[in-house]
């Protein structure tokens, strides 16, 4: 168990981006860095179990999580964005959600030996983006080993649109 509750530093934020929606902030435990320390820390346990060689994050705060785990477990990193930002051959995968389509794109390249792939992200919803995100990892030869997140929202069952045999792993969870 942690000294620090990291639930007591996501701020919720009521109608943002638009009424009727309550938005996690993660800012807040993010700014103490004894707090972000502690994230990171318990992130690394699970990546130890999991054993990846890489990790994939998942634009845009998936970045800070995945580069900060990476960084600390001695791992490279590779970034999965939206279409357009990212240079050479990439693969690129079309999803809905609710309220929409959007689109995913990953480096084609660093994929050759089929790494073990640990997706990571700050949080998991719907599962959508997540979802997309491991199709893109199988989708240029990776080794799907597990999702990490810092926050999940549970009632929004995006744990359910994950592949069934991938670990599912949250710090913070909200029903």
């Amino acid at each position: 168990m942690s000294a620090i509750d990291l639930r007591l530093l996501v701020r919720d934020v009521p109608d943002f981006p638009k009424p009727g929606i309550l938005f996690r902030d993660l800012t807040p435990l993010m700014r103490q860095a004894s707090a972000w320390q502690e994230v990171v820390r318990q992130l690394a346990v699970i990546c130890d179990r999991l054993q990846p060689d890489l990790i994939v994050g998942i634009e845009s705060r998936g970045f800070i999580v995945g580069t900060a785990l990476a960084t600390d477990r001695r791992l490279g990193f590779t970034p999965v964005r939206k279409p357009g930002k990212l240079p050479g051959v990439v693969h690129g995968i079309d999803y809905s959600l609710e309220y929409g389509t959007d689109r995913l794109e990953i480096l084609a390249d660093g994929f050759e030996n089929g790494p073990r792939v640990l997706i990571v992200d700050d949080l998991l919803a719907t599962g959508g983006t997540a979802r997309a995100c491991s199709q893109l990892v199988q989708q240029v030869g990776g080794t799907l080993c597990g999702f990490a997140f810092v926050v999940e929202l549970a009632d929004l069952g995006g744990r359910a649109k994950l592949p069934d045999a991938v670990p599912v792993e949250s710090l913070i969870i909200y029903s």
